[in-house]
C-alpha cells in the first residue's frame, strides 16, 4: 500500500500580508498587526518579513517591538478581513479536493494523494502550482509542506519561509529533522523540552532513538506522542473540508485595560470569563469535570492550574466558584494579574453525563445545581431573544478594568 500524500500549505506571515494587499505601501517598511494599546492587548500576532529582521517576534509587546525597531509601523487587526482572504486560498484548495481540513485561519492541511494520481504529476509539482495560484490570483505567498503525514509536513512548511516547498519522505526525515533542536518538534512545549534537557535529550534525533517505554516514564503520554512524532509515526487521516470535529475544551481569556489587583476585581474578570465559558458550553449541549485557570502577570510570565470536579457542569456559578479557589489557593491577591483565561475540559454530551449522587447531594448540592440550570438556561433564552446585552449573570460593571455591563461576547 502506498503512503499518504499529505500537504500543510501555510500562509506566510498571514495578518500582515493580508494588510499589505490594501497598503501596498507596508511592503517596503518594517510593519506588524497588533492589537489596541489602549486596552492594553498591545501585543504583535503577525509582523512582515523587514520586521522579522530586525528580530520583531510574535506575541512581542508593542513597546519591545517599538525598541526593537523604532520605525515599525503598527496597524490594528481586522479579524472579518483575514477571514475572507482565508476563505478564498481555501476555494483555490478545493478545487483539486474535498479533503482540505483547515487547522487555523492560515493553515489547512490537504490529502494530494488521489490528485497527484489523477494529472499524473509529481507532489513538488503540484505544491509549486498551488504556491503560484495562491500568488497570483490571491497576492499572497504560502509555504507547503509534504509528506506521509501529517506531522512531517507540518514540519515541512516550516522548514523553509516565505514561498517556498519543501518535501520530507521516508529516505530523508533523518538527514533533513533528527538534527534540528528537539523544541522544534511540533507539540514540544517549554516543560517537555526542559525535562529532556536534563536527560541530555536536545535534538530531534536524539528523542527519537530513546526508547518509547523510557520517553513515557519521562513525559508520559506526552512522552509517548512525541516519540512517535520524531519517528514520523502519525496515522492522523485529513478530514474533509466542513466536517464537524469533536470539541475537547471551551475556554475564554481576557487582557484587561490596567492590572486586577482587589479580590472584587479578579472575581469580576473571572465571572464574565467563566460566564462566557459557560454559555458555549450549553449552546454546544456539553459538561466538562475539569476546571482550569491561567494567570498572566505584568513580565508576561504565566502561571496555570486546573482542579478535577466530582461531577459535570455547564454552570457560570460553578465555574466561577472554582476558577477563583484554584486562583486563591495558588496566587497571593494583591498582586498584579495583567490577564486571566478560565478553561473547562474532559468534555462529554450534557444529555449523556452519568453521575454518582450521594444521598446529600440528591437532598442538597443536586437540587441546588438543577436550579440554578434552569436559572441559566432562562438567562440564555431572554440573551438569544433580546440580545447578549440584555442581562448579566452574576458580574458587576468595572469599566476601570474594561467589563461593562453586558457585553458578555460570543
Amino acid at each position: 500500500m502506498s503512503d499518504p500524500i499529505i500537504f500543510h500549505a501555510d500562509c506566510n506571515n498571514f495578518f500582515a500580508s493580508c494588510e499589505c494587499l490594501e497598503r501596498p505601501e507596508l511592503k517596503d517598511v518594517p510593519m506588524a498587526v497588533a492589537g489596541d494599546p489602549e486596552n492594553r492587548v498591545g501585543v504583535v500576532v503577525a509582523k512582515n518579513e523587514i520586521a522579522k529582521r530586525y528580530g520583531v517576534k510574535t506575541t512581542d509587546t508593542v513597546f519591545q517591538a517599538r525598541k526593537k525597531c523604532p520605525d515599525i509601523v503598527f496597524v490594528p487587526p481586522r479579524h472579518h478581513f483575514y477571514s475572507e482572504i482565508s476563505r478564498r486560498v481555501n476555494e483555490i484548495y478545493l478545487s483539486y479536493t474535498d479533503l482540505v481540513e483547515p487547522a487555523s485561519i492560515d493553515e489547512s492541511f490537504l490529502d494530494m494523494a488521489q490528485v497527484t494520481r489523477q494529472l499524473q504529476t509529481d507532489e513538488r509539482a503540484l505544491a509549486d502550482e498551488l504556491r503560484r495560484r495562491v500568488r497570483e490570483e490571491i497576492g499572497i505567498t504560502i509555504s507547503v509542506g509534504v509528506s506521509f503525514c501529517k506531522v512531517f509536513a507540518k514540519m515541512g512548511s516550516d522548514y523553509k519561509k516565505p514561498d517556498a516547498t519543501t518535501i520530507i519522505t521516508r529516505e530523508n526525515y533523518k538527514d533533513l529533522l533528527w538534527p534540528l533542536p528537539v523544541s522544534e518538534l511540533f507539540m514540544a512545549g517549554k516543560a517537555a523540552v526542559a525535562a529532556m534537557g536534563k536527560k541530555y535529550i536536545t535534538t530531534i534525533g536524539d528523542l527519537a532513538r530513546q526508547s518509547q517505554e523510557s520517553m513515557h516514564t519521562l513525559l508520559g503520554k506526552q512522552g509517548d506522542m512525541l516519540w512517535r512524532y520524531a519517528n514520523g509515526i502519525d496515522g492522523e487521516p485529513v478530514h474533509p473540508f466542513g466536517e464537524e470535529r469533536e470539541i475537547k475544551s471551551v475556554s475564554r481569556g481576557r487582557t484587561f485595560k490596567r492590572d486586577l489587583v482587589t479580590e472584587g476585581e479578579i472575581k469580576t474578570g473571572l465571572s464574565v470569563l467563566a460566564d462566557e465559558v459557560a454559555r458555549a458550553l450549553r449552546r454546544h449541549n456539553l459538561k466538562g469535570e475539569v476546571v482550569s485557570v491561567q494567570i498572566r502577570r505584568p513580565d508576561m510570565s504565566v502561571i496555570s492550574r486546573q482542579t478535577t470536579l466530582e461531577h459535570y457542569t455547564f454552570l457560570q456559578l460553578e465555574i466561577q466558584e472554582v476558577a477563583f479557589e484554584l486562583l486563591r489557593q495558588h496566587w497571593h491577591i494583591g498582586d498584579p494579574i495583567r490577564a486571566l483565561t478560565v478553561g473547562v475540559t474532559r468534555l462529554s454530551p450534557a444529555d449523556q453525563v452519568i453521575e454518582q449522587v450521594s444521598l446529600f447531594d440528591l437532598t442538597s448540592g443536586n437540587q441546588r445545581r438543577e436550579r440554578q440550570e434552569s436559572l441559566e438556561k432562562l438567562v440564555d433564552a431572554l440573551r438569544d431573544k433580546h440580545g447578549e446585552k440584555s442581562i448579566t449573570l452574576g458580574y458587576q460593571e468595572n469599566k476601570e478594568i474594561g467589563v461593562e455591563r453586558g457585553e458578555t461576547r460570543r
